[in-house]
């Protein structure tokens, strides 16, 4: 019997893909297991079968996939020679564009993905305030694949236990468990490094008091801006909400899909990792052979030029408070809105799935997706890009409407019969 792609995917590649969001336990069976190539808001499997996607590459297509005018800046940097013996005339150019768009960007290096670059905050916050300990909010579930933070979690297999040691965890939005932090570990706290926010919206001043609590007690403020930068704001989530971090890092949606990363900062921070300070102890910030490949950065420059002249953050809000409002009334209708509603900002919303009792259910989330998937649309989550128009908004909740019929049924009368599929599971978990 001939292997299918899946058995090829697995039997080379370890848990069958490069990144474990993209893995068969993360999309009902009736996903496809393997794309050809995407155009637009639509993916496209090897056998011609087109998918309307909310994946968006994990997050970071904004624009729409192949875009030409991005592809062809890309080309062109290509043909320059796309990396080079010295620094580029595109690096440079890149630096100088992130510099003038973030307020609070003095100086940056460049990466290919975003674990490199919260590595190196962290690295640079301990470097800059001579201390050891590192905050992080306990409900958001990923920075790092290091081991500082991945040590940290339940997947801590293979991860020494003197690295993650080190890293403290407050609540989100509760800004007494970071100043107990503070006062268990006086003068030893290093950084805080937090996303500005995830679905849940920041409590009043909350982040304000998270900039102040760590200017307070000489702790380096980072935010990460990996889901919120470049679409909340063109300035990220830190101009959205008026905070000023000391470091920020971003990637994802930097360059519609192709592989750039940033840590960003005040120049009094970042310098420390430059070579012009005779005599001053050396650190080795970061040092990637791939960090400022010229075709990546090129596709940065264009993908800036495309989200300023089309305002396309404008259209993520306003094709999500569309997509929200619209899938939240079907729901009303079918009497569910307590059992499956989508919630967060209108520009990264999110989908929450319910059983009867009201507890947040895989299994119903997965029952949700695999229906959408019934009429071509993959929604593993919601990312909108600059690609979903009015058409895609329209087959988006046509769909919808038939799943959370579906839904209706099996909050009344269970799953058999209506889950075809393995039920999805967590990415972060302990065991397979």
């Amino acid at each position: 019997m001939e292997e299918t792609y899946s058995q090829r995917l697995h039997k080379i590649i370890p848990g069958g893909a490069h990144t474990y969001s993209r893995g068969d336990d993360q999309f009902p069976s009736n996903a496809p297991s393997i794309l050809e190539r995407g155009e637009g808001a639509y993916v496209y499997s090897p056998d011609g079968k087109k998918y309307l996607d909310y994946g968006m590459g994990l997050r970071s297509v904004n624009i729409g996939y192949g875009n030409k005018e991005i592809g062809d800046a890309c080309y062109e940097e290509i043909l320059k020679g796309n990396n080079l013996t010295r620094a580029s005339l595109t690096e440079l150019k890149a630096a100088e564009l992130l510099c003038e768009l973030i307020p609070s960007v003095d100086m940056v290096k460049f990466a290919k993905h975003g674990s490199t670059v919260t590595t190196a905050a962290v690295k640079l916050a301990r470097a800059y305030t001579g201390k050891k300990f590192i905050a992080i909010p306990v409900e958001q579930p990923f920075f790092s694949y290091d081991d500082w933070f991945i040590g940290s979690t339940v997947i801590s297999r293979g991860t020494v236990d003197e690295a993650s040691q080190f890293t403290l965890k407050f609540n989100y939005n509760d800004i007494a468990s970071l100043k107990a932090l503070f006062e268990k570990y006086p003068d030893q706290i290093a950084a805080v490094i937090m996303e500005a926010t995830t679905t849940v919206e920041p409590k009043a001043n909350f982040l304000h008091e998270v900039q102040d609590l760590c200017r307070a007690n000489g702790a380096v403020f980072i935010i990460d801006e990996m889901i919120t930068g470049f679409r909340w704001h063109l300035q990220g989530a830190q101009t959205y909400y008026g905070i000023e971090p000391d470091l920020c890092t971003f990637g994802k949606a930097m360059a519609n899909g192709f592989a750039v990363a940033a840590l960003a900062g005040k120049r009094e921070i970042m310098q420390i990792g430059g070579i012009l300070e005779e005599g001053k102890e050396r650190i080795f910030l970061t040092s990637t052979t791939h960090g400022a490949e010229m075709s990546a950065l090129g596709a940065f420059i264009k993908t800036m030029e495309i989200l300023k002249r089309d305002q396309v953050v404008e259209h993520f809000w306003n094709y999500g408070t569309k997509l929200v409002n619209g899938i939240n009334e079907i729901s009303k209708e079918l009497g569910i809105q307590d059992q499956f509603y989508v919630e967060g900002y209108a520009c990264s919303p999110n989908y929450v799935a319910k059983d009867k009792t009201g507890n947040v259910s895989l299994a119903m989330r997965t029952l949700f997706a695999q229906e959408m998937l019934e009429k071509n649309i993959m929604m593993p989550y919601i990312a909108v890009s600059y690609s979903h128009k009015d058409t895609e908004l329209d087959m988006t909740l046509s769909a919808a409407k038939r799943a959370l019929t579906i839904y209706q049924k099996a909050l009344e009368n269970g799953l058999d019969g209506h889950l075809k599929s393995h039920i999805i599971k967590p990415v972060f978990r302990k065991y397979n």
